[in-house]
């Protein structure tokens, strides 16, 4: 037998180590002393230590039930912790919720037929996976897809499944997502307990399809494993502790720092979704010349973050509560004198994840991580009763939350966040007998907004550019006016950068100096989120673009892009930018600038305007379309690309029905054949959107 020299052994320990590592994905020697350490500074990928074999998870702490969620904005991780909740409450099921990023799903074949998983399951954009879904969605979608152990046609026969969807129907791949894996699941021979659920945020109606979708799921998944309900009696998820011999002031209380390293003042990337980057913000102006309306330009300076975009992404802004709803909170449930108490929180069971790091104060969670100014929901309202002082207070929200009609009367319709609702149903007497781990599991984790970025990444790599109008409207009836959370905060900094010692717009006194004042000097916590709205790879096709108010945010960056490369000397093709307003004189935004890229792109740019209050009628961009209606066509057919940003529920469906109108009507070709090609321009993104609700 041959000898081995020093070199061959050396080889052999590192194929060994790289070997295990492979198959043990640093089960054994990653160890972490703190989950928010590096769990929030890394994103979501496999924690250290953390088993990826969903199974396995359960076995080991009991469940029978998991809930898994493919959550965007936060919305779906709230269904299926509320999912959870009332499954353990209600049924007796011991249950969990999943982040679908941290699992793997080849040994789903293997899935207990006494035990169910559910799938809370968002659609993002064009009917794409959310972030945190890629990977299970390309498993699932997959044309060979190779389970543990069973290679036959339905491998999935032993899995008892429940599906509810979030989507919004202005989008032409409505709730795709869940359509689609219960498409797959069904084929694999999964079996479904009731129907697939599916809430729409475009018709507003998200909440109320969750609650009239869960009855009936509840009574069929009785049904299937023999439950029992039982008066649902609140039982906490989280313990949380006041902590006398801690003060606001120890270095190691969070008082808003997102994870480990922003507590130390050591911030360092990957910045993304569970890490922002503290950027300055360099440059700041006002867009409207209207007292009564602000619109923002803002720069952002991500220099040495290694944060980068291309145009058309995202970027997203980490908002802070007002301190004005911050006291209302902390009034309203008796915890104003404990504002600066130190707590620590954890959850009572092994699967449940605290949504922010701890020890920390009561301020600073209400502040930095819970969505206090969110309208309150129905289902919230219901677990409240049993919490009311008066037998008077508590028949009134027991019988809004069982009628939803009478909900939104009295409630929905006001647009009420938590504190308001609660100040109003008590004619503001304080709630002393909540508890305070109630509202930690009932109000979702306060989410980062998402701006469509208006400058070109060609012209200013470094520097992002947010145009934003600051939201403030009155609702009928209401005893408030709602200010944006996000948006108002970005005036305050803004008023800050301008002179204003106080900056406090709408009275709402935010705390922009951030935790510590580590936001000292004018800075915002941002990452950034790619996108596929994105210009023709080939700079000399033809694009039209339609942007009214700030529609006009990604298109400003097209625009800016596109006379870059013409003053570099490319051939740019046609550039047609229809934007509308209310008048000329108060919010025609970057009015000097389209001049500029004018004069750069020469006829190869036309801006078409649409000012909407500056004549005897009211004139919109979809009227300015109809009039270039032959133009349009034209350059369709030279396979033009086609982009709309904006209000998705009516301007954005608008411009769609209008789109199959001109092609029918031009092309002499009946309207379904019409319609048909607008699909296809959208399946080859020959025509794409970003829009809202």
């Amino acid at each position: 037998m041959a000898q081995l020299d020093t070199l061959d052994i050396v080889v052999l320990v590192v194929l060994l180590a790289g070997t295990v590592a492979y198959f043990t994905k640093g089960t054994y020697w990653a160890v972490q002393k703190d989950p928010y350490a590096s769990s929030f500074a890394n994103g979501n990928a496999t924690k250290a230590g953390k088993s990826r074999n969903i199974i396995e998870k359960m076995e080991e702490s009991g469940k029978n039930c998991v809930v898994f969620y493919g959550s965007q904005t936060g919305t779906a991780e709230d269904y299926a912790s509320r999912l959870a909740k009332e499954g353990s409450s209600r049924f007796g099921l011991k249950t969990m919720t999943a982040d679908l990023e941290e699992y793997d799903y080849e040994n789903l074949d293997q899935f207990p037929n006494d035990k169910v998983a559910m799938f809370v399951l968002a659609t993002y954009g064009e009917g794409e996976p959310t972030d945190n879904a890629v990977e299970f969605y390309e498993f699932f979608s997959g044309e060979e897809i190779s389970f543990s152990e069973k290679a036959d046609e339905q491998p999935l026969q032993s899995l008892k499944y429940v599906a509810f969807g979030l989507g919004n129907n202005t989008y032409e791949h409505y709730n795709s997502m869940v359509r689609n894996v219960s498409k797959y699941f069904d084929r694999l021979g999964a079996k479904r307990i009731g129907t697939a659920g599916e809430g729409d945020d475009g018709a507003g109606t998200m909440e109320e399809d969750f609650l009239a979708w869960k009855e009936p799921m509840w009574l069929a998944l009785s049904d299937e494993l023999n439950l029992e309900e039982r008066e649902a009696i609140y039982e906490p998820v989280f313990e949380v502790t006041e902590k006398p011999e801690l003060s606001a002031d120890d270095d190691t209380v969070y008082l808003g720092e997102p994870n480990k390293s922003h507590l130390e003042g050591q911030s360092k990337g990957p910045y993304n979704a569970h890490n922002p980057y503290i950027a300055p913000i360099s440059e700041s102006k006002e867009l409207f010349n209207d007292k009564s309306r602000n619109c923002l330009h803002m720069e952002i300076d991500v220099s040495g973050s290694n944060l980068s975009y291309t145009t058309g992404d995202h970027i997203a802004v980490w908002p802070t509560n007002a301190g004005k709803e911050v006291d209302r909170f902390l009034r309203i449930t008796n915890h104003l004198d404990k504002r600066h108490t130190v707590i620590g929180v954890k959850g009572l069971d092994a699967t449940a994840k605290v949504p922010f790091p701890s020890p920390t104060t009561y301020d600073a969670a209400i502040r930095y991580h819970m969505e206090i100014c969110a309208p309150v929901s129905r289902q919230f309202v219901s677990q409240l009763a049993q919490f009311a002082s008066t037998d008077a207070i508590k028949t009134e929200i027991t019988k809004m939350g069982g009628d939803k009609d009478y909900f939104h009367e009295k409630v929905a319709s006001k647009n009420f966040n938590i504190a308001q609702f609660l100040e109003w149903v008590s004619n503001g007497e304080p709630w002393e007998k909540v508890p305070f781990s109630l509202f930690i599991e009932a109000l979702n984790k306060i989410q980062p907004r998402y701006y469509s970025i208006s400058s070109s990444s060609l012209v200013s790599p470094n520097k992002i550019t947010v145009t934003a109008v600051v939201e403030s409207f009155e609702v009928p009836g209401a005893p408030h006016v709602v200010k944006g959370v996000t948006t108002n905060y970005l005036l305050a900094l803004k008023q800050k950068q301008h002179g204003d010692a106080h900056p406090d717009p709408n009275g709402l006194d935010y705390a922009i100096m951030g935790p510590r004042n580590k936001y000292d000097g004018i800075h915002v916590p941002v990452h950034v989120r790619h996108s596929n709205f994105k210009l023709p790879s080939d700079p000399s096709k033809p694009v039209i673009m339609v942007g009214p108010g700030t529609g006009v945010a990604p298109f400003r960056a097209f625009v800016q892009e596109r006379a870059q490369q013409a003053k570099n000397g490319e051939n740019v093709g046609k550039t047609l930018l229809f934007f509308g307003c209310r008048r000329k004189s108060e919010d025609f935004m970057y009015e000097e600038e389209w001049k500029q890229w004018g004069a750069d792109l020469g006829d190869n740019f036309e801006l078409i305007t649409a000012f909407s209050r500056d004549g005897p009628k009211k004139v919109y961009v979809q009227h300015k379309l109809k009039e270039r209606a032959q133009e349009i066509n034209e350059l369709l057919e030279q396979k033009a690309y086609f982009y709309v940003c904006g209000d998705a529920a009516q301007m954005a469906r608008e411009v769609n029905e209008l789109m199959g109108t001109i092609i029918s009507e031009k092309r002499g070709v009946a309207k379904s054949r019409a319609e048909e090609i607008v699909k296809g321009m959208r399946a080859s993104n020959q025509y794409q959107e970003d829009v809202w609700s």
